[in-house]
Order: structure tokens, then sequence, then C-alpha cells
């Protein structure tokens, strides 16, 4: 009974392993696996930050467009439509008018700075370096998302063969199990040594149970930079990595340095905004200038209180006013018979009423409250920022570079020496489990060579995927693509 007990929880185990291999078969066949590329691809298309970025780049080339555009003159038309109530002069017919008067105007104006200290041309300039030094950020931005895509890509593949180590060591020690139950029974070997190799048993599928769940928390990762809403159904293609001896010492950190600050954007960036800041510190200094200017309008307008005679007044002689002169004469004045008043037409107003007008306008600042100043001293420093962004931003990839290229180097160290080590504590355990066997060892010697084995592996295995990680920084900072 307690053999079939035995092989039926081995069988199960089997079964579970089994499950899970034809669960991601089944994945795999439902959902196309996805390289490295085209997880950068796919990234890069559906990334919300750098769609942002891009609005944000679509904003300062209106920006740019604008500023070219302010070196047109402007031109604007304007109409009114208005009533007076009440007492007013009249602009037209320079009466007074009590009734309600109708007044409508219309007219045309332009104007165009001729000369303002060259502030229009310089923030062109000035806002075409902003354009690109954010096109560049954009790129950056890409290149650090695709980063971060392959670091999570890099980690799947780790859990992965973290998760097969750990079920090949669960099966042997399953076997082993299953080994010494028999033994146990026909009473070849004591009870603790079966519940000693179960204790192992049990530890190792904790280990199993923790790098299942690390590589399910891996796929997490990558779908959510991925921008997918979920990880289910996600699956990648496992690529054959090689290491590849010394040939990482063929390029110097310095060679791959220069190299960097030639194709980055980051520097391409920080160099166009130095760029952008000079012209603002121009820009500035403008307001010191004279600013010339030129003007120009065409008007005209209806009142409803003009008039105009319809019928002239006619001459009817002269008639006494009362007046008399100092000699005694009377005065006479000539009297004229009343005309007809009718609205002047519109058509008539519209001709007889047109104003043209146009003129240049010099401006010479003297003093304002130190603004102009205040806003070179303002532009000046955000130069000098600027400035030391550049430095600031070739340091830090110096520093990356050589902490990589260091990193990189003792990865390879540490992997050749780890690929010695396991192939030494292969043989070990060989001799170790052989001994075992046999009954020339206990339980623990054979648990503790057994650990040092899974020790063994998972430095190995670390230390092959740290290297090429750094190997594939250093590719970037080469400007290489991103693949395996």
């Amino acid at each position: 009974m307690n053999i079939l007990k035995n092989r039926f929880i081995f069988s199960s185990l089997l079964f579970l392993f089994s499950a899970f291999n034809l669960s991601a078969q089944t994945r795999d066949a439902l959902n196309q696996t996805m390289t490295l590329e085209q997880c950068i691809e796919y990234a890069l298309k559906n990334n919300i930050q750098i769609k942002q970025s891009e609005l944000n780049t679509d904003l300062s080339k209106i920006t740019l467009t604008q500023s070219k555009a302010n070196l047109l003159p402007s031109l604007n038309a304007n109409a009114s439509h208005s009533y007076n109530i009440g007492r007013t002069i009249d602009r037209f017919t320079n009466q007074f008018a009590d009734a309600q008067v109708l007044s409508q105007n219309f007219g045309v104006s332009t104007d165009v700075v001729l000369f303002s200290g060259m502030q229009n041309i310089n923030t062109i300039q000035q806002n075409k370096f902003a354009y690109l030094a954010g096109k560049y950020d954009i790129e950056k931005m890409k290149n650090d998302i695709s980063l971060n895509i392959a670091t999570a890509y890099l980690q799947i593949l780790y859990s992965m063969e973290a998760l097969d180590n750990a079920r090949n060591q669960m099966g042997i020690t399953a076997a082993q199990v299953d080994r010494t139950k028999v033994l146990v029974e026909a009473g070849s070997v004591a009870k603790g040594t079966l519940l000693d190799i179960q204790s192992q048993f049990a530890s190792e599928e904790l280990n199993f149970t923790n790098a299942q769940n690390q590589l399910d928390i891996s796929y997490l990762n990558l779908a959510q930079l991925l921008n997918m809403p979920s990880a289910e159904g996600l699956a990648i293609v496992k690529p054959e990595l090689t290491i590849g001896g010394d040939a990482l010492l063929t390029v110097t950190p310095t060679q791959i340095y220069n190299s960097a600050v030639s194709n980055l954007p980051e520097i391409k960036s920080a160099e166009f905004n130095v760029k952008s800041a000079e012209k603002s510190v121009v820009v500035a200094k403008g307001g010191l200038s004279p600013r010339l200017s030129f003007s120009a309008s065409y008007g005209t307008g209806y009142s409803g209180a003009s008039q105009r005679f319809s019928t002239l007044p006619t001459f009817q002689g002269y008639s006494p006013n009362g007046d008399i002169t100092s000699s005694g004469d009377t005065v006479f004045s000539p009297l004229f018979s009343s005309g007809t008043l009718e609205k002047t037409p519109f058509a008539d107003q519209y001709k007889d009423n047109v104003n043209k007008s146009f003129g240049f306008f010099l401006t010479v600042p003297i003093f304002n409250r130190w603004q102009t100043k205040t806003a070179i001293d303002r532009a000046r420093i955000q130069k000098m920022n600027a400035d030391l962004t550049v430095e600031s931003t070739k340091l830090t990839i110096q520093k990356n570079v050589q902490q990589a290229y260091a990193d990189a180097s003792a990865g390879l160290k540490k992997y050749n020496a780890s690929l010695k080590a396991i192939e030494a504590m292969n043989e070990s355990f060989k001799y170790t489990e052989q001994k075992f066997n046999v009954g020339m060892l206990n339980t623990n010697d054979y648990n503790d060579a057994k650990n040092k084995l899974i020790k063994a592996q998972s430095d190995l295995l670390q230390a092959k995927y740290e290297y090429v990680f750094k190997t594939k920084v250093l590719d970037f900072y080469q400007g290489k693509p991103l693949k395996f």
C-alpha cells in the first residue's frame, strides 16, 4: 500500500509538471510568441509616456511655426452696429443729437514690426533648438523603455532556467524518495533516512513554487511595460544565449564612451538646449533696442442722424432784421425759403466718411523697472544651467559605461569560475549519490552535497545573465540594436 501511495504521489507530481508544460504550450499555440525586438516595437507603439512626449513635441513645433508667422504683418477687419439713446454728439455730423441714433462703423487695419533688436529672428532660432531637443528627448525615452524591456525579457529567461533547474532537482529527489521508501519497507535503511530525504524534497518543492511565482511575476512585469491589460497569453521566444569568451575586452571603455557621446540622444538634446538657451540670452538683450513698427488703417461709417437737402432753399429777397447802423440806416438780411431734408443714404455716407491713416512708430526703451535686465540675467543663468546639464549628462554616461564594463568583466570571470565549479560539483554529487545509494553516506551529507550543487547552479545562472545584460548595455551605448 505504501509503495502504491508513493507511486501515486510521484505520478501526481509528474502530472502537475506535464500540465504546466501543456499550459505553456497551449499559451504559445493560442498566442504568437514575441521576440525581444517585437516586444520593444510593441512597447514603443503603445507606451503612454511616449505618446505624451510626442504631443509635447508637436506643441513645440506649433510654437516654432507661430514664431515664424510673427514676422508677417497682421491684418484685421472690424465692424460695429450700435444705437445711442439720449443727448450725444454724432461723430459724423458733429452735431448734438437727442433722438435715437443708429451708428455703423467698418474698417480694416494692419501693422508690422520693422525692427525690434532682432528678437523675432532669434526667437525663431530659440524655438527651433527647443523643438529639436524635444525630439531627441523622445528618442531617449524610447531607449530607456527598450532597456527596461530587455531587462524584463532577460528576467523571464532567467526565471525559466531557474524553474527548469528546480524541476530537475525535484525529479532527482522524488526518484530518491521513491527508492528510499522501497529500501525502508525492505528494512535495508532506517526510516530516519526517508524522513531526511522527504524533508529535502519539501525544500526543493518550495524552491520550485518560488521559481514558478518568480516567472509569473516576471511575465507580469513585462506585460506592464508593454501596456498590456494582463500577462495572460503572453509568451516570449527563448533564444540561445552564448557567452562569447573574452570578446568584450576588444573594445575599451573610452572607445565605448566616445561612441555613446556621439550617438546617444540625451547628449544631442542637452546640446540643443544649450543652443536654445544661448538664443534666449540674445532675445532678452534685444529688449534694450529701439522698436520700430508700421501701421495703417482704412475705415468708414454711417450715422442715422446725418441729413441732406432733398430740395434746396430759394432766395426770396431781403427783409429788415431789426438792426440799425450807426448812421441810422436799417440793416437788411437775405431771406431764403426753407428746404426739404432727408437722411443721407448709406452708400453716400460710406463714400463721404472714408478715413485713411498710416504711420511709423518708434519706441526707445529708457527705463522699465529693470525688467529687461532681469530677463537678461535670468536667461544667462538658464544658459549656464544648460551647460552644466551637458557636463552632467556626459559624466553620467561615462560612469555608466565604466560601471557596465567593470560589471561585464567581473561577470565573465564569475561565469567562467562558476562553470568550472559546476562541472566539479556535478562530478562530486554523482560520486556522493553513488555512495549514498550503497549506504556508505548518511542523508545529511547527501543533502548537503545536493544543496551545494543547487547553489552552484544558481550562481552560474546569475553570473550568466548578469554578464549577458551588461554586454547588452555596452552594445546599447555603442549604438547597436538590442537583440539576441
